[in-house]
C-alpha cells in the first residue's frame, strides 16, 4: 500500500500548493466495511502533515490535513427507536438510512466557504465506542486545516443529499476490495471489538448487513477519481476499534 498512500500524498500537496489560501481542498474516501478506507484517510492526512513539517517548521502547530471519519453521522440510538420500525432500524444500523446525511451535508457546506482572517474553528462529530453513540462537536477543523479528508462507506454515493455532498468535494476516492477480503476483515474487526461473540455470529453480522451495504455502495457508485486498490500488508490490518455498533 506504501507506493499507493506516496502517490496520493504528493498528488494532493501538489493540489493543495495550486490552491488559493481562501480555499478547502475537500476529499471524500469511500468503500465497503471493511475495505481499509479508514486507514488510507489517516495515512494520506499523515503524509500531508509530515511535508508541511518540513517545509514550514514554524506554521506546523496546526495539522494542514484533517481527516473526519463518518462515524460521528450515525444517528443515535434513541432516534432509530423513534422511526416507524425500530427493530429494523437498529438491526441495519450502519445502512445509508441510520445516518444524518442532512447534517454532514451541512458540515461540507460549511467547510466549502471562503476562509476568511475571522474564520473560526468547525466541529465535526465523533462517535463514542463505550456508549454506542454520537458526540457532538468533538472534531476540531481549523482554519489552518486547508485539506480535509473525509473517509465512510457511503461518500460516493448516486443518491439523494449523498450525492449533493459528493459533488461538493475536490475529488473522490473509493478503495477497491474483493468481498471474501473484506468479510475476512470484518470477522476479525467484530469479534476484536466485541461486537460478535465468536466468528461464527460475526460472519453472520458480516452477511447481513455489512456485505449488503457493500453491495449498495458498489452497484450505487459515483464516478471517482482515484481507485485504490486494498492489498494485506501490516499497515493495513483490521483496526477492532473502529465498528460503531
Amino acid at each position: 500500500m506504501e507506493e499507493q498512500v506516496d502517490r496520493l500524498v504528493q498528488k494532493m500537496w501538489m493540489k493543495y500548493k495550486a490552491t488559493p489560501s481562501s480555499k478547502r481542498l475537500l476529499i471524500a474516501v469511500s468503500g465497503i466495511p471493511g475495505s481499509g478506507k479508514t486507514t488510507l484517510a489517516k495515512l494520506v492526512a499523515e503524509g500531508l502533515n509530515a511535508i508541511h513539517n518540513e517545509q514550514a517548521p514554524g506554521r506546523a502547530s496546526t495539522p494542514i490535513a484533517t481527516s473526519v471519519p463518518m462515524d460521528g453521522y450515525h444517528l443515535s440510538r434513541a432516534r432509530l427507536s423513534a422511526m416507524p420500525d425500530p427493530n429494523t432500524a437498529h438491526h441495519r444500523r450502519g445502512a445509508a438510512f441510520t445516518f444524518d446525511d442532512k447534517a454532514f451535508l451541512e458540515l461540507v457546506k460549511t467547510l466549502r466557504r471562503t476562509l476568511l482572517p475571522e474564520s473560526k474553528t468547525v466541529y465535526a462529530p465523533s462517535f463514542d465506542h463505550a456508549i454506542k453513540d454520537p458526540v457532538a462537536d468533538d472534531i476540531p477543523i481549523h482554519p489552518a486545516s486547508r485539506i480535509v479528508i473525509f473517509e465512510g462507506n457511503y461518500l460516493s454515493l448516486n443518491q439523494g443529499l449523498w450525492k449533493e455532498a459528493a459533488e461538493l468535494m475536490d475529488e473522490l476516492w473509493f478503495v477497491d476490495v474483493d468481498f471474501e477480503t473484506a468479510r475476512t476483515r470484518l470477522l476479525v474487526r467484530h469479534v476484536a471489538a466485541g461486537i460478535a461473540k465468536d466468528e461464527e455470529e460475526a460472519g453472520n453480522r458480516a452477511d447481513e448487513i455489512d456485505l449488503v451495504n457493500g453491495r449498495q455502495i458498489v452497484d450505487q457508485r459515483l464516478d471517482v477519481q482515484e481507485v485504490i486498490t486494498s492489498r494485506e500488508d501490516e499497515s493495513w490490518h483490521p483496526r477492532g476499534q473502529r465498528d460503531p455498533e
